[in-house]
């Protein structure tokens, strides 16, 4: 007798091919575990020990993200590599804006028809990116959902879990008179990407095509991974003086930075404080973006920005600079809401 039955797999849906995956990625998952981690992948969920960690009295702190349009770049050109630490940097460049140590991520990887290789990639590169923060890859999902992605393509979210002892949030303590540090960036990072791909295709310029500004393709110019400033940012939190931290994500340091700032106070800032990197004078040159509109999409620059301590500064940018970081002092907090710019981005 014949049957004329269908199974997951003729509707699109390969069960074993998420499993060959979880497999292959297993080792990479392991590489990321530390104090805490109490279990492999594969349950149903993961769990994670705070006093093993070393916390007795500990404040969880969650952030959650994507990468954007970068993906875009990143499919079209089969550069995958440095998009998984993009997706670990978004969320735990902010838990430690809250003061937070980040413990442990889990990721979320969607796609109409799953190729284990290009997943493999992905997940093995936020791998790398939670070792390099410190934190654990306790678990995840893959959604193959045919219909949903054309082929090719896929989607990824992530989820950050960090911890704080009680008492040591932030912002705290901000006040007229700290000094503001700029952080550089490695590049775009993840937010912008529409109008970077709008700004290349103005240009009449393909991916594959050199870069004006490096020597490399434009896609693999443009796919630098999102910079990781955990362990810089943490280990200036633990000398002491700094008062607050701003990610300089989507909105860039104009929509960015206000939000640690008490309410009845604002920054003034020098542009001239920090040289804008060959992508930024690119992007503003061929895309014709005005300098404010810069400041309020990119980072155009400054991937990360410390309010201190004027007592500590000194101190603070010496640290900061042994961790690897290049570290520009861009201004102060001043009486009055608001941004003040002078200078111009050069």
């Amino acid at each position: 007798m014949t049957s004329n039955g269908i199974s997951y797999r003729d509707a699109g849906v390969d069960i074993d091919a998420g499993n060959a995956l979880v497999e292959r990625i297993k080792p990479a998952a392991a590489a990321t575990a530390r104090p805490g981690v109490m279990d492999a992948l594969g349950g149903f969920g993961a769990l994670f020990d705070l006093k093993a960690a070393g916390y007795d009295d500990p404040v969880l702190v969650a952030a959650t993200d994507g990468v954007g349009t970068k993906l875009r770049i990143g499919i079209d050109t089969g550069h995958l590599d440095g998009l998984g630490q993009d997706l670990v940097a978004m969320c735990v460049n902010d838990l430690v804006c809250q003061g937070a140590e980040p413990l442990f991520f889990l990721d979320y990887f969607a796609t109409g028809k799953l190729s284990v290789d290009e997943g493999a990639r992905v997940v093995e590169s936020i791998a790398r990116g939670c070792k390099a923060a410190g934190c654990a890859l306790i678990g995840g999902e893959t959604a193959e959902m045919p219909g949903m992605y054309h082929d090719g393509d896929f989607d990824l979210a992530g989820f950050a879990v960090g911890a704080m002892q009680r008492g040591t949030a932030l912002p705290a303590g901000v006040q007229a008179g700290d000094v503001l540090m700029g952080l550089a960036s490695d590049g775009v990072h993840s937010n912008g990407y529409s109008l970077v791909r709008k700004v290349a295709e103005r240009a009449g310029l393909q991916w594959s095509d050199a870069a004006p500004f490096a020597d490399t393709s434009l896609g693999e110019a443009l796919l630098v991974p999102t910079r990781l400033y955990v362990k810089p940012a943490l280990a200036a939190i633990r000398a002491g003086g700094v008062h607050a931290l701003a990610h300089i994500t989507g909105g860039g340091v104009t929509e960015n930075l206000p939000r640690v700032l008490p309410k009845d106070l604002g920054a003034d800032i020098d542009l001239s404080s920090w040289a804008l990197s060959p992508v930024f004078r690119w992007l503003a040159e061929a895309g014709g973006i005005e300098q404010s509109e810069m400041l309020k999409t990119f980072n155009s620059g400054l991937g990360m920005i410390l309010v201190v301590s004027a007592d500590r500064a000194d101190a603070l940018a010496e640290l900061l600079a042994g961790q690897g970081e290049s570290v520009h002092r861009i201004g102060k907090v001043t009486q009055g809401a608001g941004i003040r710019y002078s200078g111009r981005l050069a």
